[in-house]
């Protein structure tokens, strides 16, 4: 999961712009911040790991200058932790191109493999956004040995259309092109979001902005033109002018992940709105925990993204809502803390229980979803050191039974704890009293409801149907086996032939 942003403004230079915008979109993204400007001659860049207001600096505004430019935030999903696969990537040829990225890329090793042998590209990570780039550059190369030099926005929308046609997987990606202008384009699956908004400028034509989600567009006082179709590229040129192609015929199949846990509740995708969604995601869980018949005194939010479901259902059941759970904003991030044993407290660093709300009340944990079970399985020992006498839990999804590879860093089943388990199973390993999981038809339902357009959901992670089809065993096997899996495994200290999930840290 990342956040993109790019940013195309007539009249004055747009870093500080993209700045306010990442933040933003920082939610997407911790571990990497990366801006790219270009002033109709030079591109300027500056990447490194690390939040956006630490990576970059008021000095930054005097030396990234342009009228148009991109950022990106970066949790990895592909690649390592290295700041050398920090965005944006950039080829020399043809024109010049910046690329950002958001999603993943399934067919990596066949692409790698053209890329470094046929094509005899040097590839300097081992990121697929870097693949997903130089396969475009040798799209548009080869768009450009047919039709001349002479239409560079003919050649650039050929070379989108024949990358679309050889990279399978999840992509929503922004480019900026030297001396043609900003390129945006989206799988044909729509399976990552990215919209389109305009800022009118008074006499002097339009500004356009993309981004993964539409909370960069307001701060910057642009307002959304619409979501980027499945299949579809838009590039604005440097006179400001839009142009659309639809580079392949699309089928809308969003990621239903992104209006569990990935979006902001405020955020609006390809017309429905993630907090409604999660408001009726509470009204769906709210029946299964009213037919349990089970004494609860009050409902609590695992904070902050299960608030919408928690408030819902505690509406729908008239149990009483209460904030048991008071989040740290200011703690770092704890995979930098040496050693197992100091990461194993980075939940009470994070969270801390109110004990009134607790001692001697049978309380209803509602949290967005249970990935690793980690994570839940120590609040539930809080909430008992602070004196509850039963602890239910309620995830406002499904059970997550099955690899994520279309950019949702959960790439193996051997993190999930619902893998090979029943509801019985995962509430004793988690240590609850009780544990309700959305029903996956209700999840669809409450999404749907916002756009009944969207005839299906990529629910991967929840049914294990992958919508693009090009995800093999083989595949599967060769993420279990990946350099940064054996990494985690060795950081846990766990042995590579058996993984237990309850000795997971984060999740």
């Amino acid at each position: 999961m990342c956040g993109i942003l790019g940013i195309a403004s007539r009249t004055h230079d747009v870093f500080a712009e993209i700045y306010d915008g990442l933040l933003m979109l920082q939610h997407r993204g911790q571990d990497a911040s990366g801006i790219v400007t270009y002033t109709d001659e030079f591109f300027r860049e500056k990447k490194a790991n690390g939040l956006v207001k630490d990576v970059f600096n008021a000095q930054d505004a005097e030396t990234l200058l342009g009228k148009i430019g991109m950022g990106h935030v970066r949790y990895p999903t592909a690649g390592s932790l290295s700041a050398s696969e920090a965005q944006p990537f950039f080829v020399n040829a043809p024109y010049g191109i910046y690329l950002v990225h958001n999603g993943n890329i399934t067919n990596t090793a066949e692409q790698r493999e053209k890329v470094t042998a046929k094509y005899s590209r040097h590839l300097r990570t081992t990121s697929d956004s870097e693949i997903l780039l130089n396969v475009l550059a040798d799209k548009v190369a080869d768009a450009i040995k047919v039709n001349g030099n002479a239409e560079p926005i003919r050649n650039i929308f050929a070379g989108v259309k024949m990358t679309m046609e050889r990279i399978q997987g999840a992509y929503s990606v922004i480019c900026l092109v030297a001396g043609v202008g900003m390129l945006a384009f989206r799988d044909p699956y729509g399976i990552r979001p990215l919209s389109v908004a305009k800022r009118e400028v008074d006499g002097d034509g339009d500004d356009y902005a993309f981004a993964s989600e539409d909370v960069a567009f307001g701060i910057n006082g642009f307002e959304k033109l619409r979501d980027l179709k499945p299949g579809e590229a838009i590039l604005i040129d440097l006179d400001g002018n839009m142009h659309t192609f639809q580079a392949v015929e699309g089928q809308l199949t969003p990621c239903i992940f992104e209006y569990v846990y990935l979006a902001r509740p405020d955020s609006l995708l390809d017309g429905v709105s993630v907090y409604k969604t999660q408001m009726r995601m509470g009204q769906t869980l709210a029946r299964q925990i009213e037919a349990a018949g089970l004494e609860i005194d009050r409902i609590i939010p695992v904070p902050d993204s299960a608030r919408p479901v928690a408030l819902e259902v505690a509406k729908a059941t008239g149990i009483p809502y209460r904030e048991g759970l008071v989040k740290n904003r200011y703690v770092g991030r704890t995979f930098i803390m040496p050693g197992q044993e100091e990461r194993q407290k980075s939940v009470r660093r994070k969270l801390n229980a109110v004990p009134l709300e607790f001692r001697d009340h049978n309380v209803l944990l509602i949290d967005d979803s249970i990935v690793r079970g980690n994570t839940i399985k120590k609040i539930v020992q809080m909430c008992r050191e602070a004196g509850a006498k039963k602890v239910y839990i309620a995830s406002a999804s499904p059970p997550v039974k099955f690899p994520n590879v279309y950019g949702i860093d959960m790439p193996t089943k051997h993190e999930l704890v619902a893998n090979g388990k029943d509801i019985e199973e995962i509430r004793q390993e988690v240590g609850a009293d009780a544990l309700f999981y959305q029903d996956l038809d209700d999840l669809i339902w409450a999404a749907k409801e916002g756009n009944p357009e969207i005839e299906a959901f990529d629910c991967s992670c929840f049914d294990g149907n992958y919508i693009t089809g090009s995800v093999s065993d083989d595949y599967l096997d060769s993420l279990e086996n990946s350099t940064r899996v054996s990494k985690k495994r060795e950081d846990m200290q766990v042995p590579g032939g058996s993984w237990n999930s309850a000795k997971l840290v984060s999740g």
